[in-house]
């Protein structure tokens, strides 16, 4: 390409590039005002899950259980660190954006060359760029020698671009494509040099831009947070509202105050759900542990409640479909295609030529992701072999230039008379330096033609040998009488299995849908070797530039591969699904997907090979890059969803026959049933059980083989509410008729008590048992193993037999001994409860089998 004198050029002088900065400022991403620990904290106090923890965690210190209430208020810390460490990282992002813009760069100031920070390059500024540099800001080439570089993580594309050199007023380019004038910030010299006059930094770039946008960028707040949120505000509403109407009502009718504001209390604490924030708290703290087991880091834990409701999966195709490393996929020779399997240790015998001469046209230690895929021959069975030449010399290249897209190495033998070059590149280019007829040239066009439809990028091999009496080269390469050998056809390899795990998220329900900046055939081959719907239903970059968002969020409905794209139009893809009502997890490794990373509900970037940008811009991040996690974090997800539902249901169903033990006597005129010290028993079965027991619930048979459920649907809705009641309402009907059957036998008042106290903790185990599973009736689900639920199914009945049967704690608890057969009869109707839930089931699985044989 046209070269200019580097000592020609002055550049600005240093006064000049001070007052730029000053005016312009640095070349970086501006830094937004964090919030300190303390201003997060004041934000945390605000929400209902904090004001509750605290004032349950109050109640029990005002009644003297330092214990419960230290446990309480542990859980307070573990929100609060939860929020300000969220906080913090979704700020890193910017700070990473803003290290990866900002290397050292080579200036001519004062007519002189040093490097100066990145960050203080300022526009108007002349750079010297060569192979292995990291390009400081967006700059227009003046001087250029075989440039060739990587934008991937501004476009997505795999291969290298070729540049060319441009003129001071030209306009403005976009990323991505070959000969353009431009070169970015951020993006890294692979092959060549070049002088560039810098025409933006900072916000200005390329890259600035996709900062600010993620600046801009606001997670939402999951459903499930906000659910919940409003589940124990509605709850603390009234359970304030009861406390305050029970103290007034037993003051008044009993005029003791002292005890009425005791019945309050308790029926405070039989009602309060402190359990639901500790439940989510727990279930999404002990969900993200189990993630990383399986190399899956949840960086926000709510992230795991959309994963499992994910409805649309978009993936970038380069370093997340395919492992971003060229390879050599096909050879072709004498007119024979000869597929290469990355297995074999040598190409064929009728190739070798062809892909000597391809190795001695590259360098011997090459950036460019073509010439290493070439070169990776040469440490097979092929590098045994006569035609590797490790003992010639290179005495001269030939560069690419934009008249003729091939270069050429001139390589001299031992002996100093014996001359040969190699040249490869474009077909075309290759054709022309071999000064083939047209016929011989439609045949190999055929065959390049044949090649790129199936997705592979192809390079052409020539060779000339001759000998130099002199020692003098020619000037240009078409002064060489070239003999064509053949194509090599490249491609970027697919990661094992993922055409499985696509297969897993179609019968899981979910879309999946493909994001590249590549070209529209080679993302069609990608498609269709991992099994995308529809894959010749394409729409390009251009093409959606033309849409309005009406028209994209209608189109988008039925594409599945979207070619050519640019950062910003992820982005705005993203944001049509959303629009849409789908629930969007987005993965991808580049700074180019940065913002749609954090747009998405569930942003996931690969964690070997993703920039830091994408890795602090996501919410999960995949640590061995494996495409196949996603589907287990889909899975464990649903799972998640699954016992939280069933945890709530529980929650609510056991604080009825609670509530109602505290309520009725008061109301009534009976003696008090449940005293704060029952309360308290109680909740350490109910803590436990919906913790653990539920957490560790293992997942439905037919997990994966559901729909995504709607983005409507609610953890606790009509139906769960209405069954969870009735559960409640049942066991504490049962319970009363305990109580009253005590009392009209004319057993003691603390009998009774006992009595309803037994059977309400056999019930609490009883609903335990029952829900862990919706659709298994109670014998499978003693065949289901979870250590937990029969830990503290031990537990709560050795405590209730010690509280039973040992005086000194008898006398604390207020009970009396029962004899055998009372305790039978507790037992009887603690477990007989649930007798009703078990037919309800069994009906329900019913209907649903018949429907599914239908």
């Amino acid at each position: 390409m046209h070269s200019i004198d580097v000592d020609e050029l002055t550049g600005i002088t240093s006064k000049q590039a001070q007052e730029k900065l000053q005016k312009e400022g640095y070349n970086e991403l501006p830094t937004s005002k964090k919030r300190n620990i303390i201003q997060i904290a004041l934000s945390v106090i605000k929400e209902p899950i904090f004001l509750l923890l605290v004032a349950s965690a109050s109640i029990y210190f005002f009644l003297n259980d330092i214990i419960e209430g230290l446990v309480l208020l542990s859980f307070v810390i573990v929100v609060m660190s939860i929020t300000v460490y969220q906080e913090r990282k979704t700020e890193n992002s910017i700070d990473a954006l803003k290290n990866l813009s900002s290397p050292r760069a080579l200036v001519i100031r004062d007519a002189k060359q040093f490097r100066v920070p990145g960050r203080e390059i300022v526009t108007e500024d002349i750079i010297i760029l060569a192979e292995g540099d990291r390009v400081p800001a967006d700059a227009l080439l003046l001087s250029s020698n075989n440039l060739m570089v990587d934008e991937s993580l501004l476009t997505g594309e795999s291969l290298p671009v070729r540049k060319t050199i441009g003129k001071l007023d030209e306009h403005q380019w976009r990323p991505g494509g070959d000969d353009q004038p431009y070169i970015y910030s951020g993006t890294l010299i692979t092959q060549g040099q070049g002088v560039a006059i810098v025409k933006a930094t900072g916000t200005q770039a390329e890259m600035g831009k996709i900062g600010v946008k993620l600046q801009q960028v606001e997670r939402d707040e999951t459903k499930l947070k906000v659910e919940v949120s409003n589940l124990v505000r509605n709850f603390a509403i009234l359970g304030i509202a009861l406390c305050a109407l029970i103290i007034i009502v037993y003051g008044l009718t009993r005029l003791n105050w002292i005890d009425g504001i005791l019945a309050g209390v308790t029926l405070a604490m039989a009602i309060l759900p402190e359990e639901f924030p500790v439940v989510l708290t727990i279930f999404l703290a002990l969900g993200a542990w189990r993630l990383s087991k399986k190399n899956v880091l949840t960086k926000h834990p709510h992230a795991i409640e959309n994963l499992g409701s994910a409805t649309v999966l978009c993936v970038d195709k380069t370093g997340t479909i395919t492992l971003n490393k060229m390879s050599v996929s096909r050879l072709c020779s004498d007119g024979q295609m000869h597929e290469i399997d990355s297995a074999l240790k040598s190409p064929p015998d009728c190739c070798h030529e062809l892909v000597e001469f391809s190795v001695l046209a590259c360098k011997k230690d090459p950036f460019d992701p073509m010439e290493k895929a070439i070169t990776t021959f040469v440490e097979g069975e092929f590098a045994k072999t006569e035609h590797v030449h490790s003992d010639w010399q290179l005495i001269q290249e030939y560069p690419l230039s934009q008249k003729l897209l091939a270069m050429s190495n001139v390589w001299r033998s031992p002996n100093g008379t014996d001359y040969i070059i190699a040249a490869k590149g474009a077909p075309e280019a290759i054709i022309d330096l071999c000064h083939l007829n047209t016929a011989e040239a439609q045949k190999i066009s055929d065959n390049v033609q044949k090649m790129a439809k199936e997705g592979l990028r192809v390079l052409g091999v020539a060779k000339v040998s001759f000998k130099v009496a002199n020692g003098d080269l020619p000037k240009e390469q078409h002064d060489f009488a070239f003999n064509y050998l053949g194509l090599i056809g490249f491609i970027d390899p697919v990661r094992p299995n993922v055409s499985d795990a696509v297969k897993e998220c179609y019968n899981a329900g979910i879309r999946v849908v493909m994001i590249t900046g590549d070209y529209p055939l080679t993302a069609q081959k990608i498609g269709r070797q991992i099994g995308l719907q529809n894959p010749e239903n394409i729409l390009t970059g251009s093409e959606l530039e033309k849409l309005t968002d009406n028209e994209l969020k209608e189109r988008i409905r039925y594409v599945n591969i979207f070619a050519r794209v640019i950062p910003e139009q992820k982005l705005r893809i993203v944001d049509a699904f959303k629009a849409n009502g789908e629930i969007v997890a987005m993965t991808g490794d580049g700074v180019n997907d940065a913002p749609a990373l954090k747009s998405a509900n569930i942003g996931i970037a690969m964690g070997a090979r993703g920039t830091d940008v994408a890795r602090e811009a996501s919410t999960i991040v995949l640590i061995d890059d494996d495409f196949t996690s996603i589907v287990g974090g889909v899975k464990m997800g649903r799972r998640i969803f699954d016992n939280l539902k069933k945890a709530i249901a529980y929650i609510f169903s056991v604080h009825i026959p609670i509530a109602g033990l505290s309520a009725l006597p008061v109301l009534f005129g009976w003696p008090l049933i449940l005293l704060p010290v029952h309360i308290v028993f109680l909740e350490f079965i109910i803590d436990p059980a919906c913790t653990t027991v539920f957490e560790a619930e293992q997942a439905e048979a037919d997990i994966m083989q559901r729909k995504p459920r709607s983005i409507n649907s609610k953890l606790f809705n009509r139906k769960t509410a209405i069954l969870s009641a009735i559960q409640g309402i049942v066991a504490l009907i049962l319970v009363l008729i305990i109580y009253q059957y005590a009392t009209a036998t004319g057993l003691s008042i603390d009998t009774a008590r006992t009595m309803a106290f037994a059977t309400i903790v056999l019930a609490n185990l009883a609903l335990i048992l029952t829900n862990r599973s919706w659709s298994q009736s109670v014998i499978g689900i003693f065949y289901k193993p979870n250590k937990a639920f029969w830990q503290i199914l031990i537990l709560a009945i050795a405590a209730l037999l010690l509280v039973i049967y040992v005086p000194p704690l008898a006398g604390l608890f207020a009970f009396s001994a029962l004899s055998p057969l009372n305790l039978l009869i507790c037992f009887l109707a603690g477990f007989g409860s649930i007798v009703w839930f078990e037919i309800y089931k069994s009906i329900a699985n019913s209907k649903k089998q018949k429907a599914a044989y239908l």
